[in-house]
């Protein structure tokens, strides 16, 4: 599955990079996601804010779940 998504043109090295490089790699890895986050929210406004945190609400029930589960 890695060697799929390390062939996506954009996005593939820059994710193989981040996993695979030195630590700088990852540190202008998350930089980078966000710039394109602080951009979407330049250009699109309130809803670039809203969409991430409505997008983590799930994961955040699942971490919760297991918290309450021991």
């Amino acid at each position: 599955m890695a060697a799929l998504i390390y062939r996506v043109p954009l996005l593939g090295w820059m994710l193989k990079e981040a996993i695979q490089g030195p630590t700088t790699a990852k540190v202008l890895f998350i930089v980078n996601l966000l710039m394109v986050w602080l951009l979407a929210i330049l250009i699109f406004g309130y809803p670039a804010i809203i969409i991430p945190a409505l997008a983590a609400v799930p994961a955040m029930f699942v971490v919760l779940i297991l918290i309450t589960k021991g």
